[in-house]
């Protein structure tokens, strides 16, 4: 294999794993329900991206033709993970979950809420 195939995937591969890292530890260490949603959704879905490049790279490099999988796997997550977030968040809102202290604007939260009640 190449040498500058294997740089480029070897990079990909870190800077992928190192965003699900960080997207994990988001997840384990933020303090309440709502920014612990932003770090899978944001961090790990770049990290899964890169990835998935890497694996379209080698793949592709190995087979001599483009590979599809990985491309499909990247849309249907892309696709997904924000629309997911969206609604986890907004069910959060209507089961009144607790906001940390430290959060600014919590007035915005009130009206939206509010505009979810009936």
């Amino acid at each position: 294999m190449e040498f500058w195939i294997e740089l480029v995937v070897s990079v990909f591969l870190v800077v992928g794993a190192v965003f699900v890292f960080i997207g994990s530890l988001g997840l384990a260490k933020l303090p309440d329900f709502y920014t612990r949603l932003h770090a899978p959704t944001k961090a790990t879905t770049l990290g899964m991206g890169c990835l998935l490049a890497a694996s379209v790279i080698l793949v592709t490099y190995q087979q001599g033709y483009l590979s599809l999988h990985e491309l499909l796997i990247t849309l249907f997550l892309l696709i997904t993970a924000p629309v997911t977030a969206h609604m986890l968040a907004k069910t959060a809102m209507h089961h009144k979950l607790d906001i940390i202290e430290r959060t600014s604007d919590k007035e915005l939260s009130k009206r939206a809420r509010e505009r979810l009640a009936p």
